[in-house]
C-alpha cells in the first residue's frame, strides 16, 4: 500500500492593502448562483465570489504573464495556484487580488517556475476531475460545497463543510486519489461558524516564500495530519 499523502489545514489572514472594484462577466455570476442553489453558501455569496474570481482573472491577464494562474475564491476567501516566472510577479498577483472590494483573505500558493508545458496541466486537470468524482459520489459528504484546485499534485480543497468529520473525510478521500502528494484544506466548518476555534498555526518548512518586505499570506498554516 502506497503512503499516504501529507494533509492539513490551512487558515490565511493577512491585512488589506488596497480597495476598488469593478463589474465581472455576468455568466460566470449567473451560474455560480444556480450552482448556489444547493449549496451551503447563499446565491448572493456565490454571485460575490464568482465575480470576484472574474475580476481577478481580467486584471491578472492583463497584466501579461500570468496565463497559469488558477483563481478559486469561497466565502470571500481568494485562492491563488499556479506558477510565475519571478518573486516580484507572484508578489504582484498577491496584490492584484486585494484590489477587490469582496475579499476578506488571500491564501498564495503561487510557485516561482518556469512554465509548465500541457503535460504537467493536464495531469493536475486530471486529478482534480478524480478529487471531484470521489467526494461527489460520497455518501458522507456534500461534494457540491467543495472547489477542488490541483497544482503539481497538491490538491487545495476550498467551501463549507457541514462538520469537521466531513471535513476529514473529504481530505482523506482525496488523498487516496493516484497522483495526490498533499491535501491543504482552506474549508470552513459549519458548525463552528465562520470564527470558530482554530487550530494553533504551524508553518510548513517548504511552504513558499514571497520576495523580500512583502506581505505574504501563502505559508502553509494549520494543523498538519
Amino acid at each position: 500500500m502506497r503512503p499516504r499523502p501529507t494533509l492539513a489545514i490551512g487558515i490565511s489572514c493577512v491585512a488589506l492593502l488596497t480597495v476598488s472594484g469593478c463589474v465581472a462577466a455576468a455568466v460566470g455570476a449567473v451560474g455560480a448562483g444556480t450552482v448556489a442553489t444547493f449549496q451551503e453558501r447563499s446565491v448572493g455569496q456565490a454571485i460575490d465570489d464568482a465575480t470576484t474570481s472574474n475580476e481577478i482573472k481580467a486584471k491578472l491577464l492583463s497584466r501579461g504573464g500570468y496565463g497559469e494562474v488558477d483563481i478559486e475564491v469561497n466565502g470571500g476567501l481568494v485562492l491563488l495556484t499556479g506558477r510565475v516566472i519571478s518573486p516580484e510577479m507572484r508578489v504582484t498577483a498577491e496584490r492584484v487580488a486585494w484590489t477587490s472590494s469582496r475579499v476578506d483573505n488571500v491564501a498564495n500558493q503561487i510557485q516561482i517556475e518556469p512554465p509548465g508545458g500541457f503535460r504537467a496541466n493536464a495531469n493536475d486537470a486530471w486529478i482534480t476531475t478524480r478529487v471531484r468524482s470521489s467526494l461527489v459520489t460520497s455518501r458522507r459528504v456534500r461534494g457540491v460545497n467543495y472547489n477542488i484546485e490541483t497544482y503539481n499534485g497538491v490538491v487545495y480543497l476550498m467551501g463549507i463543510a457541514r462538520s469537521q468529520e466531513e471535513l476529514e473525510t473529504a481530505a482523506e478521500r482525496a488523498s487516496y486519489v493516484r497522483g495526490v502528494q498533499q491535501v491543504v484544506s482552506y474549508v470552513t466548518v459549519r458548525d463552528r461558524g465562520p470564527r470558530g476555534p482554530r487550530p494553533a498555526p504551524i508553518l510548513q518548512a517548504d511552504a513558499p516564500q514571497a520576495a523580500d518586505g512583502a506581505i505574504d499570506s501563502g505559508e502553509l498554516l494549520g494543523a498538519s495530519y
